[in-house]
């Protein structure tokens, strides 16, 4: 039988690279020695229910097979798993690592060894990669089908749900069914068919990586979560079942627990012949005797369970691996066995310090794949830029928000980057310096947007309401999305608003860097001894996490207040909206901003403490964080009501739009002051972005600190109380972002009558190419799951684009046409009355439109059947590439569609979808997602590249842009830069950058250079801009069957 290297292995099949294993070993140890002679096949069973079959050495040890499956999983935590197989009695045992292997499996090929969880922590955030807790979320589906794990049907039917989420997706009841009828998760799985549908109906949304870690809270907490029961006696003959599990020996009566005896209390494990014995600690308030004894069926059953807890024991309470006993002169008394291995902690040390490379993976039984992970961890921090093979133009605008760096479980940070999807593998250069070598982060190419900027106003009249200065746009909204916004602060009018050298062809203007007010002398400028003051702060990582929560607060505090004090004094000034309306949103938000102001000034207080900048300083005592978050987020748990509204607040307020031609030109007004820097609906959807933010902040900082750590204690509980309040909101969350996105892609749309209809679900926009008798045009399209629609841009003085012509998604097909008709990536969409030719920029330009039109297609044709008329007066283009007149802008368009109230009306000019049809790039509703995530706020050190000094600023990056203030009390940017396509790098040694933690930012002949503080934050800079300058993940868990109730 050839060698496992000659044969596709469980690595390929999980889609890891060859040669990507990790070794279990520890640093400087050697593997055991593999002997050389004949090869033995062992045939095991991994917990997806694939069998590999594995060649080893006739003498080699079980640590030898174990190696090798990991290695071929390229599972790096492979510690927590073990083989097991039936001996000749028929008793599952556990492979021992250091006997050789044909010893104990006396006949390989009549027996399969099986891959299983062995050690089961105490919580799954201790699991630091996706694949792990994913191999564990299989474990608990095999033991809930085999019945080890019992619980109610509640509890049962709430874990299938997750189980189903992941495997197939958001639910649809006619697909629920399907799939629940062709896989059996429990014996008379029938009973709970409905109540597993509606659970699985509040999961909307979640991804298969979201899923896992779900499924793993709801089981950790199950009494019979990883229990193997061992059937014994007690002195009296009474039947009971032994258990080992993390916190020691557990004594069930049936399934119920009836006694624990954790390994604090016991002194020694040992048994004799069939007696099993716990010696315990003296104890005065204990009744137990010094020694319990337990009778088993078997000597060898003794043993065997004596091992398991020997184990157990060693894996979670020691520090290292135990050294071997000496060997005895003359005779041994006692069993030499030992544990054999990494203990936890040795593992979550490996991991941590990052001892491992990232390698992807595909879910066997999932027909849609990891998008992210639920626990996106920022305290990895990788250089590398995924590569956007796009080169367009660049954008230049300033802009930063909460941060939000995609942090969601203590112990999950990579999952990110293995989930998304990278045109190129790149090694990250260190992060402490700024590399001397020219190099960009990752090699990659990224195409940037082009410049653009307005001239702030004086800063006299920032407190003044502007209602001709257009704000800048953005497109939000989606399912943990955060807002995709492009927008400028201040500058010209509407009328004679032009975008940037790139974005708008006809007309230049200077960079945002470059505006006057940005480069006034008076602006604070930073040298060298700047650097000195700053670095006699404190410089442990815990701090720069707390004042990351401090300066994520300010400007969370400020976009609040853009409703509870500017947008309430510009309504009480205008008799335009309802009573009813106005006590919603305010009785609402007022509460949220007076008690995040309190917060704020709490944490800034121990963050003055933690600097020693108060007499009442004490060195230890506040030098944390985590008890004032648990403190904080306990009180944020009786705003809970508050937040429940904003589903209500959002839809009253759009249906108030829509009925009131009064209150929909005020709106568009306000959103055209400098302040409104974003859309905004978007603000009333901050308050839910916030926990997501708070929970990615605890995950990081839990991950930072060891377990002994003072602050350790409250920083877990705080993470575990805003994780319940993320689970209850989520839902919501999702519903409303979605139904934002659509009301935003309205507004840039002229030609529409019922864009947002229940059930319709934003999955991309992008600038393609249409073939037409006169050849290629550029088209603006957006694709729904049910419709395609593509547009042009008018000749207008809102800038929006009109509709020209859509596609029902139901019964279209899709195929590549570059050989017919001479186009590079070009696709044929044919409909049911129509047909059309499309092509894309770049191969990954089309790979992107063809993966997500491709999935509309699917939806549409599992949905009721076809989408309605969505066009206002512009008929269909039924045309076909061969005809002559086909979509061309003309000032026709100016007279399109009187049914839309934004048509004549001042319209922002630099959205997103104004951002993509200049650089001719899409973005999805997964890009939106990690934009919500990725958001942060801090002062920044700037220069220009021919400039000398640096120039100190106040950073808010949100929504993929950079907005720029002198300090963190202004109100408003001064200038805002879009990164979208924007390559991320790091200076080169003849750049002549010679400080620390400074990071490069260039699109064709733009180049700005921008300095952190320290290592901290230069590593979450460089994740959040990352996020904006490379594209995500195309994959997703993304079912659209249940219609959005609005």
């Amino acid at each position: 039988m050839g060698e496992t290297e000659q044969r596709p292995t469980a690595g390929s099949r999980l889609g890891a690279q060859e040669n990507a294993g990790i070794s279990t070993l520890e640093h400087g140890q050697k593997p055991p020695v593999t002997p050389p002679g004949k090869l033995v096949s062992i045939k095991i069973q991994m917990l997806d229910d694939t069998q590999e079959t594995f060649d080893i050495p006739q003498r080699a040890p079980g640590k030898v097979l174990h190696d090798a499956v990991c290695n071929h999983l390229n599972l790096v935590e492979g510690d927590y798993f073990g083989l097991e197989f039936p001996d000749h009695r028929k008793m599952m045992v556990w492979l021992d690592l250091l006997k050789p292997v044909m010893k104990q499996i006396r006949r390989p090929k009549h027996i399969v060894v099986k891959f299983v969880v062995k050690f089961f922590p105490p919580d799954h955030a201790q699991l630091q990669e996706e694949l792990t807790r994913y191999l564990f979320a299989l474990q608990v589906k095999q033991d809930l089908a085999q019945g080890r794990l019992t619980c109610n049907d509640t509890s049962t039917a709430l874990l299938i749900s997750h189980i189903v989420q992941s495997e197939i997706g958001d639910f649809d009841e006619t697909i629920d069914r399907e799939h629940l009828a062709k896989s059996k998760y429990i014996p008379h799985q029938e009973a709970l068919e409905d109540k597993i549908m509606e659970f699985h109906r509040n999961h909307m949304g979640q991804t298969p990586a979201e899923s896992d870690f779900q499924l793993l809270e709801i089981a950790r907490r199950l009494e019979m979560y990883g229990i193997r029961l061992h059937p014994a006696k007690d002195r009296e003959g009474t039947k009971i079942n032994l258990a080992v599990a993390n916190t020691g020996i557990l004594v069930f009566q049936g399934h119920t627990k009836i006694n624990a005896f954790n390994w604090a209390k016991v002194r020694k494990l040992s048994f004799k012949r069939k007696r099993f014995l716990i010696k315990l600690r003296p104890d005065v308030n204990s009744s137990f005797q010094d020694t319990l004894e337990f009778l088993m069926a078997s000597r060898d059953f003794c043993k065997s369970f004596w091992k398991i807890c020997v184990e157990h024991h060693a894996f979670f309470r020691l520090f290292e691996e135990p050294k071997p006993k000496p060997k005895p002169v003359l005779f041994s008394r006692g069993s030499s066995f030992r544990f054999s291995g990494r203990t936890q902690k040795q593992v979550l040390d490996y991991v941590k310090e990052g001892g491992h490379k990232k390698v992807q993976f595909e879910r066997k039984h999932s027909k849609i794949h990891s998008i992210r992970s639920l626990t996106a961890q920022p305290s990895e921090q990788h250089t590398e830029v995924p590569k956007q093979v796009s080169d367009v133009d660049e954008t230049l605008a300033y802009g930063d928000t909460n941060d939000a760096a995609a942090v969601q479980s203590c112990r999950q940070g990579k999952e990110l980057k293995s989930s998304t999807e990278d045109t190129g593998q790149h090694k990250s250069p260190s992060l402490k310096k700024s590399p001397k070598e020219g190099r960009k982060v990752d090699g990659a190419v990224v195409s940037t947007v082009e410049e653009e900027e307005e001239p702030a106003k004086d800063r006299m009249q920032q407190n003044r309401p502007q209602s001709q200065q257009p704000s800048t746009g953005s497109l939000t909204g989606s399912p943990h999305l955060s807002e995709l916004s492009i927008n400028s602060q201040g500058g010209p009018s509407v009328a004679n608003m032009t975008l940037s050298p790139n974005l708008s062809p006809d007309a230049k203007q200077s960079s945002p860097l470059v505006s006057p007010l940005l480069n006034d002398p008076s602006c604070i400028r930073a040298d060298d001894e700047e650097e000195v003051k700053r670095k006699r702060f404190p410089t442990e990582k815990a701090y720069f996490i707390a004042k990351e929560v401090a300066t994520t607060e300010r400007t969370y505090l400020k976009d609040l207040e853009v409703i509870t004090s500017w947008f309430q004094s510009a309504v009480s000034k205008e008799d335009c909206m309802p009573e009813t309306l106005k006590n919603l949103i305010f009785s609402n938000f007022e509460p949220l901003h007076k008690f995040h102001t309190g917060f704020l000034k709490e944490i800034e207080q121990r963050l003055a403490l933690w600097e020693g900048r108060s007499n009442a300083h004490i060195k230890g005592d506040y030098q944390r964080i985590g008890d004032v978050m648990l403190k904080n987020i306990q009180g944020m748990k009786q705003l809970t009501v508050h937040l429940r509204k904003h589903n209500e607040i959002l839809m009253e307020l759009e249906n108030g739009i829509k009925n009131s031609r009064k209150l929909e030109t005020f709106c568009r007004d306000f959103e055209l002051q400098k302040v409104c820097y974003l859309p905004l609906n978007t603000f009333l959807l901050r308050p839910l972005h916030r926990l997501m933010h708070y929970k990615q902040i605890m995950e990081r900082l839990c991950k930072h600190y060891h377990p002994s750590n003072i602050d350790f204690r409250d920083s877990r509980a705080a993470l575990a109380e805003i994780s319940e309040m993320v689970a209850q909101l989520h839902g919501n969350m999702i519903k409303m972002e979605n139904f934002q996105k659509l009301h935003e892609l309205k507004k840039d749309l002229i030609g529409m009558d019922n864009l947002v209809i229940p059930g319709r679900e934003f999955i991309r926009l992008g600038s393609l190419s249409k073939l037409s008798g006169k050849g290629l045009q550029q088209r603006m399209f957006f694709l729904f799951n049910d419709i395609l629609l593509y547009t042009s841009r008018g000749l207008t003085a809102s800038n929006q684009f009109k509709a020209h012509g859509h596609l029902p998604l139901y019964g279209m097909t899709m195929e590549e046409s570059e050989e017919e008709w001479g186009v590079p990536h070009c696709l044929t969409l044919r409909g049911q009355h129509q047909s059309i030719v499309v092509a894309a920029s770049t191969r990954a330009e089309m790979d992107k439109w063809t993966e997500d039109i491709q999935m509309a297609i699917d939806l549409a044709e599992k949905s009721s059947g076809p989408a309605p008329e969505l066009l206002a007066s512009s008929p269909p283009d039924n045309k076909s590439p061969d005809e002559t007149t086909v979509d061309q802008e003309s000032e026709d368009d100016l007279s399109a569609s009187r049914t839309s109230l934004e048509r004549q009306s001042p319209h922002r000019g630099n959205t997103t979808v104004h951002v993509c049809w200049h650089r001719n790039t899409s973005v999805s509703m997964i890009d939106f997602s990690i934009a919500v995530e990725n958001q942060l706020s801090g002062n920044l050190l700037r220069k220009f590249k021919n400039s000398n000094g640096w120039q100190k600023l106040w950073v808010v990056f949100t929504n993929f842009c950079m907005f720029f203030y002198k300090s963190h009390q202004d109100n408003h940017p001064l200038a805002s830069l879009p990164l979208l396509g924007y390559s991320l790098t790091l200076p080169s040694e003849s750049e002549n950058i010679h400080k620390d933690y400074v990071f490069k930012l260039h699109f064709k002949s733009h180049v700005y250079y921008f300095r952190a503080e320290s290592e901290y934050t230069f590593e979450r800079w460089m994740e959040v801009i990352r996020s904006a300058t490379s594209s995500a993940s195309r994959t997703r868990a993304l079912s659209h069957k249940e219609p959005h109730a609005y």
